[in-house]
């Protein structure tokens, strides 16, 4: 794999890692649920039997950052230079089949979580590293419409 791929997959997941959790934290506001209920299902992965916020909250820190900048390289590789938005919106699905159905149903905080406003922010997250890679592409190539 190039380094400019990963270059790119690293900074496309950052910048998706801060912003593809915005649409269940408004479904958890507008229905008045706990908006930190996704994070801290989020750091039941590394700390499955804790139950107390504060370590909970931490250990959503590094397991968000990793799966959000893997899944950046993963994509930066994976998506063609066309028609990237339209196919990171269907692979933030296809992650959500793989975070939810595989590793979400094992753990009780994952699998608690309402399921449509999780597809939302895994659709969001494919989105935003799409629209991200497609800015540094066109950049790169001095910016051609790719």
């Amino acid at each position: 794999m190039a380094a400019e791929t990963i270059r790119n997959g690293l900074a496309a997941g950052a910048v998706a890692a801060v912003v593809s959790g915005a649409p269940s934290t408004v479904h958890a506001l507008l229905t008045g649920r706990d908006p930190l209920e996704a994070t801290l299902a989020a750091g039941s992965i590394l700390l499955p039997d804790e139950a107390r916020r504060g370590r909970l909250l931490l250990a959503a820190v590094p397991v968000h950052i990793g799966v959000s900048l893997g899944w950046g390289v993963v994509l930066s590789r994976a998506l063609p230079e066309r028609r990237t938005v339209t196919l990171g919106a269907l692979a933030g699905l296809a992650i959500a089949a793989l975070d939810l159905g595989t590793v979400g149903r094992r753990l009780p905080r994952i699998r608690s979580l309402p399921l449509l406003p999780q597809l939302a922010d895994h659709v969001a997250f494919g989105v935003s590293v799409a629209a991200d890679l497609r800015r540094r592409r066109r950049s790169r190539c001095g910016g051609l419409w790719l």
